[in-house]
């Protein structure tokens, strides 16, 4: 059984999902890994991330479209969509 996220739902590790302390629930952005240029459209579904230096947490479905799911953080850019 998996967790709930702040929004109500089930988390999903495979859903094209993150965390961000304060766009709202629901709001699409693509972001795009600069280190190998892949992007992906995640929908905004739970709080955080709460580590220093960090502002967003992807699911680990959307970090694997990416590229950067071994690494565990990489720098990327955000654009709403």
């Amino acid at each position: 059984m998996t967790s709930k996220t702040a929004s109500g739902e089930r988390m999903n590790p495979s859903a094209m999902t993150a965390a961000h302390r304060s766009l709202p629930f629901g709001t699409k952005i693509r972001v795009t890994n600069q280190k190998n240029g892949k992007s992906v459209v995640v929908r905004i579904n739970d709080r955080g991330p709460f580590i220093k230096g960090r502002v967003l947490d992807l699911s680990k479905g959307a970090a694997q479209q990416i590229g950067f799911i071994r690494s565990g953080h990489t720098s990327v850019c955000m654009q709403r969509t």
